[in-house]
């Protein structure tokens, strides 16, 4: 299947600036690629946007908590973009993220 929608995932620092790690299709390459990487000064910012689009992203979410990800989610498993499987993957694998870091 052709994916529209694509999850850019970067590092951010303390000052604001960011660097893209990775732009992931899928749910599962987000999650074994994506939110891989740690280096203990960045923070993992993950934003949902639409491929050739000139309008604002879906959303964007951040570490520590990523709060609201997994509300937005909810209208992409509506529309079939995402299985409610792949959308609980990513929230748990954001937990878990988030509990080591702290």
């Amino acid at each position: 299947m052709f994916r529209k929608l694509y999850w850019v995932a970067e590092q951010v620092t303390t000052k604001g600036t960011s660097r893209v790690v990775g732009v992931y299709t899928s749910i599962p390459d987000l999650i074994h690629h994506g939110l891989a990487w740690s280096d203990g000064t960045h923070r993992l910012r993950l934003t949902l946007t639409k491929l050739d689009s000139e309008k604002e992203p879906f959303g964007t979410w951040s570490e520590p908590k990523f709060e609201g990800i997994c509300e937005r989610l909810t209208e992409f498993v509506l529309t079939d973009e995402f299985s409610q499987e792949h959308c609980n993957m990513l929230v748990e694998a954001l937990r878990q993220r988030s509990a080591v870091a702290a």
